[in-house]
């Protein structure tokens, strides 16, 4: 057994020794290259204790070491490094991040703003502690505050990327009701004589559980009149994911189709991405059935979103392509769209024209968007152009513009 022991300690020996020989900056250098490429926290750890025996007073190693006990899962130790530098009364923006992104990720939100908002007296301008205090109340549920934190955020800087993301989910939860109208209008050159004028009135309610939304539509087409009664729900099953659930009837099949279904799967990613996957399914004599995907990111104030429709029957598969750019000016609520794609999607108001196997024909569309608030009151305008095969081998052109008016309350 002793030479066991022995022989362990002429191993650990040249480590010591070496260790005694680096100066509490190559420890600390070392500590982190431990912990980020090797990711070995429990040996991290003892170089930054070492690190601190050479230099004790050494704020950012002290700092380090508090993130890495929050990193290997040991809260209380963590809280036990924050709580002594607290003691020291330190000011540097890293230690608020660190103590307050602590109490953050183990659900104490209060705690987390109580120090973010110490770190604010001395670092006004700080992007991250605004971003950490918008997400812990976001945590807690409190969406004005939450939104608060955004807009200060945003106005020292309007392209931070995380920020902007934020933002756009907020933005649903800010208010508790909405009501808003849309009227479409839509002339074809060569496919229909008439021209098509859609209205559609929804309340959008927003409860613990998600959001919930009923619209009626009316719709004059082929120089005929429908409605149509529609449910959405937008139920929350994570902080990361939530679900799309909608249905639609009508009993004037041809203007609407008399059923309409849909199911996604949403996620909000790291990074600022986001994704769904889901189907859609329409009946007007026969049953449609399309499955969609999409991708999104936000980059600085700009979200990019691609998103495909895939309808098989059994003979192929077709294929529907949309590619959206927004660029988000001074808040959620207030930004310019630019959209083009290829094929027709459910999601449209002229996705009647899937009936009779028309989805299978060729569509080029492309078009524009501007949003924008006042107070609680949010206007919409759009306009797209689409050339598309109505009947095979021959094409004609329709030009749609869109108003939009909601008011949150």
């Amino acid at each position: 057994m002793r030479k066991h022991f022995g022989f362990l300690l002429l191993l650990l020996l040249p480590f010591q020794v070496y260790s005694q020989d680096l100066s509490a900056d190559e420890l600390f250098v070392k500590a982190r290259t431990t912990a980020f490429e090797e990711k070995d926290y429990p040996k991290s750890i003892e170089i930054a204790k070492q690190a601190l025996q050479k230099a004790p007073n050494y704020t950012d190693i002290s700092v380090f070491l508090g993130r890495l006990y929050t990193w290997n899962k040991d809260v209380t130790a963590a809280r036990t490094v924050f709580e002594a530098l607290a003691d020291k009364n330190i000011q540097d923006e890293d230690y608020f991040i660190a103590y307050a992104s602590l109490e953050y990720w183990n659900d104490n939100n209060t705690k987390a703003v109580e120090i973010i908002d110490k770190g604010l007296t001395y670092h006004p301008q700080s992007e991250a502690l605004w971003l950490l205090k918008a997400k812990a109340y976001d945590a807690n549920k409190d969406y004005t505050e939450s939104e608060k934190a955004i807009k200060n955020l945003l106005a020292i800087n309007p392209k931070n990327t995380e920020a902007n993301s934020l933002a756009v989910k907020i933005n649903d939860l800010i208010s508790k009701n909405a009501i808003n109208i849309t009227y479409n209008y839509s002339h074809f050159d060569k496919q229909f004589t008439d021209d098509w004028h859609i209205v559609g009135i929804g309340y959008k309610r927003v409860t613990p559980i998600g959001s919930f939304i009923i619209r009626g539509n009316y719709a004059n087409k082929f120089a005929e009149n429908g409605t149509q009664i529609e449910l959405e729900a937008y139920p929350r099953l994570s902080k990361t994911f939530y679900l799309y659930v909608g249905g639609a009837y009508s009993n004037d099949v041809g203007i609407f189709p008399k059923y309409r279904t849909g199911v996604s799967l949403n996620a909000n990613l790291p990074h600022s991405f986001e994704a769904e996957i889901g189907y859609r399914q329409l009946y007007f004599s026969n049953n449609i059935w399309m499955y969609t995907a999409s991708v999104g990111k936000y980059y600085k104030n700009f979200w990019f979103n691609i998103r495909t429709y895939l309808t098989p029957d059994h003979k192929n598969i077709s294929h529907s392509y949309t590619g959206t750019v927004r660029y988000y000016t001074k808040s959620a609520q207030d930004y310019f769209a630019l959209q083009i794609g290829t094929g027709i999607s459910p999601e449209e108001s002229r996705n009647n024209l899937l009936e009779n196997e028309t989805f299978k024909l060729k569509t080029f569309k492309i078009g524009g968007e501007y949003n924008f608030s006042v107070q609680k009151n949010l206007f919409s305008i759009g306009t797209m152009y689409y050339n598309q095969e109505y009947r095979p081998n021959e094409k004609g052109n329709q030009f749609d513009i869109t108003l939009g008016y909601t008011r949150k309350f």
